[in-house]
């Protein structure tokens, strides 16, 4: 037995084990079946992000991301971006929306951390306190430089975790982890095969997301087969798997500088 084929073989058993923790799991919403569909889905706070009018004083960022709604939920998810000024007592939230006309990145679309049509979602990225401001300076600029923002296709990308990856990689210091079911976030034209990791702290060949290559300090090693992730983070020990993103230890990545009383 020659090495592709065993390590064909290794692929194949960690994408079973991953799907079948996924169906474990069961990451949808248990209102996806409810009537009226996606359009009756909850979607109010999930009571993650912290009180605005309480850290008023306070600069935040934080990252989430949800299962994707009906069966997709059990292979991939939807990330999307919030954060506040110091000094401000609301939050703004960008994210990119496939369906509707014209520019897909969107304002505001929904609550911060409101459920993704039922889904909850989780933190992958917090920020509080000193140099959060120039962060969000930075974050501003990656929105409004996201080169995809009147194209979205759900599979291979461009699509929402395409926009947080780019935001990862224009801000280094937001130190982005996207998951391995972050379906999307290696999607690189032909014209761009070689460059930054989705993290911005590494580097990443990869051909319209469908396979690639990378290594980086938040994402260790990943190897992208049509769209499916699988590898190794050294970071904070686990194995990246499609379908379940992760099993191992958590690698939200947390920083507090400065900020007094936090929740």
């Amino acid at each position: 037995m020659n090495t592709l084929s065993i390590g064909l073989r290794i692929l194949a058993v960690l994408l079973l084990l991953a799907v079948g923790l996924s169906f474990a799991n069961d990451p949808r919403p248990a209102v996806s079946g409810a009537e009226g569909g996606w359009r009756g889905a909850a979607r109010h706070s999930a009571g993650i992000a912290p009180d605005p009018e309480r850290f008023a004083d306070t600069a935040i960022v934080q990252v989430y991301a949800a299962a994707t709604y009906g069966w997709r939920g059990y292979f991939a998810v939807h990330p999307w971006i919030i954060y506040k000024r110091a000094g401000d007592t609301v939050y703004t939230r960008y994210d990119v929306i496939g369906w509707g006309r014209g520019n897909v990145v969107r304002r505001n679309y929904a609550l911060p951390d409101g459920l993704w049509f039922g889904a909850v979602p989780r933190v992958l990225v917090e920020h509080r306190g000193e140099g959060v401001e120039a962060m969000i300076g930075q974050i501003e600029a990656a929105v409004a430089s996201y080169p995809h923002a009147d194209e979205y296709r759900s599979y291979p990308g461009p699509n929402s975790n395409t926009f947080l990856a780019h935001i990862g990689r224009e801000v280094p210091a937001l130190r982005l982890d996207l998951p391995a079911n972050a379906i999307g976030k290696d999607y690189r034209p032909v014209t761009r095969l070689l460059g930054v990791s989705p993290s911005g702290s590494g580097v990443q060949f990869s051909l319209l997301g469908l396979l690639g290559l990378s290594v980086g300090v938040q994402e260790g090693i990943e190897l992208n087969v049509l769209g499916l992730n699988f590898g190794l983070d050294l970071n904070r020990p686990g194995l990246r798997l499609p379908a379940i993103g992760r099993l191992g230890l958590d690698d939200a990545s947390v920083s507090e500088r400065g900020a007094a009383g936090l929740q």
